[in-house]
């Protein structure tokens, strides 16, 4: 959890705060932006983690190939996931907009621009795009999730569970899904069908670290700070745990100190 999910964290003691919650839905929709290219619209794995450096140099080099071959998908989609992981997030938008017009029917494309759209907030636009990268007669699990993900910032939480419905009929317990449908269960306040759902989500072995991160995020914001520590500390780097797990004890004692100020005094009999 970065500083700004722990600000809203700290507002959610008593309850799931939706800001906190719509940007760890925001992050899955966008994908791990250190280490993962796009492919087909989608996110596909790749060996080991991109330094912030490298994404730096990796914008630099894909710049100019895509002033040589502004034609080419694959370069503009590659370049705005670099532009993206380096927070240029607007300029990843005008790129693959550019890029969607000369290939209007390319789903690689439209799933991309479809993400880029959500990342700047432009929701409604977002959900027709990421409509036009698949087909019901041929239905993209992946697009499918990010629909979920944008209905979902959207407020629209019941039917963004039916996109993620449909997308497990495709890809059955599928962690990247499972890990969106957590969390529109936490938005919906539903604490506990968000950790039963998120348990599924982390019981797959390949499941990214962020996927435990939002159980963790759920399980804290329920009071299960303890179990929230050790899947905080087992997954992040030593700097960003130690701060994650003074933040989660010192969310532990503003809880017990608002649980004492709450309970009803009881004037002393004489």
């Amino acid at each position: 959890m970065g500083l700004q999910q722990r600000r809203g964290l700290k507002r959610s003691l008593l309850g799931p705060s939706p800001l906190v919650l719509a940007i760890a839905l925001a992050a899955a929709l966008g994908g791990c932006a250190n280490n993962r290219p796009e492919v087909t619209g989608a996110i596909s794995p790749s060996s080991a983690p991109i330094s912030e450096s490298d994404w730096r140099q990796r914008v630099e080099t894909l710049a100019a190939q895509y002033r040589s071959h502004p034609n080419d998908p694959g370069v503009a989609i590659a370049y705005a996931q670099a532009l993206r992981a380096t927070g240029q997030r607007a300029q990843a938008a005008a790129v693959l907009q550019q890029t969607s017009i000369r290939n209007p029917k390319n789903p690689s494309v439209l799933g991309a621009y479809g993400r880029s759209l959500a990342d700047i907030g432009q929701f409604a636009q977002a959900l027709d795009v990421l409509g036009k990268a698949h087909t019901p007669d041929k239905p993209d699990w992946r697009i499918l999730n990010a629909q979920g993900a944008v209905l979902d910032q959207m407020g629209n939480h019941a039917e963004a569970r039916r996109y993620y419905e449909t997308a497990l009929k495709i890809a059955p317990e599928e962690s990247t899904i499972l890990s969106n449908l957590g969390l529109s269960y936490a938005l919906s306040k539903n604490l506990t069908r968000a950790e039963a759902t998120l348990r599924r989500a982390t019981a797959d072995q390949h499941a990214e670290p962020k996927v435990r991160q939002n159980l963790a995020l759920v399980l804290a914001l329920q009071g299960k700070f303890d179990e929230a520590e050790r899947m905080t500390v087992a997954d992040l780097p030593p700097d960003q745990a130690r701060s994650n797990v003074a933040y989660l004890r010192e969310m532990i004692r503003e809880h017990d100190r608002r649980k004492a100020s709450a309970s009803p005094k009881v004037a002393a009999s004489g």
